[in-house]
């Protein structure tokens, strides 16, 4: 059955949104594919696969702000990033396999994704004022602001997706298939790379200066996308300012 599944999802796969990354579309929908059809197999339904997930996820959320840095745990941490990035991907998998999902598994992984990506950057925080020497604070501010990128720039693609569906306009997140270019060239911005960056977690000093230039990436990332959003935006309505 699981090979059936995994045969099936094969031919049930959504194109992927024109501005997604590489990381997402290349590794870690194949990986949540696998997953998915293993929890098919088991009988696991959408909401539980994304419960499974955040398991994952806050698993090592909890460890980087707990256990004090090292090498294995910088490499434990990674591993369970991925996986419960890979099982935040097989849930909707496994919902296509079950014939489609419901509003509530929608709300429900959206969710956890929120309490996800704001509550990563914050257990970084923590994990750096446990660790950092004394008169290196100011390097607290690098977790800070990129939880406050990360945290706005996925709240404003939910918005725009909102939006854009009450005035029946193409979502942000239309799957147009997205072109291999594309995908490398926003590479930096793919949550994949803040899940692998934690392998370094161990090196404290080369940990900031790859966490660093990802949170730099992010900011202008959302810097240069609000100027665009908000002119899509501007352009629903009457474009009317308020």
């Amino acid at each position: 059955m699981i090979v059936e599944s995994y045969r099936q999802l094969a031919y049930a796969q959504k194109g992927h949104a024109r501005g997604a990354p590489a990381y997402s579309v290349y590794v870690n929908r194949r990986l949540g594919r696998a997953l998915a059809a293993g929890a098919h197999g088991l009988g696991l339904t959408p909401n539980q696969v994304s419960l499974v997930s955040a398991a994952h996820s806050f698993a090592a959320i909890l460890l980087i702000a707990l256990v004090p840095a090292s090498i294995p745990a910088g490499f434990f941490i990674a591993l369970l990033l991925v996986l419960g990035y890979a099982w935040d991907s097989a849930d909707g998998q496994v919902a296509r396999l079950r014939g489609g999902g419901s509003a509530q598994g929608e709300w429900l992984d959206h969710f956890i994704d929120t309490l996800k990506i704001s509550s990563l950057h914050v257990a970084v925080l923590i994990g750096l004022f446990r660790g950092l020497p004394e008169g290196a604070e100011v390097l607290l501010l690098i977790p800070l602001a990129f939880g406050i990128a990360a945290t706005a720039s996925f709240t404003a693609m939910l918005l725009n997706d909102l939006l854009k569906g009450k005035h029946a306009v193409a979502s942000t997140h239309e799957r147009g298939g997205g072109t291999l270019k594309r995908s490398l060239l926003v590479l930096p911005t793919d949550f994949g790379l803040v899940c692998l960056v934690f392998v370094l977690w161990g090196w404290p000093s080369v940990f900031l200066l790859g966490y660093g230039a990802l949170a730099a990436v992010s900011i202008a990332f959302l810097a240069m996308a609000a100027v665009k959003w908000f002119r899509e935006m501007g352009s629903l309505g009457s474009g009317r300012e308020r």
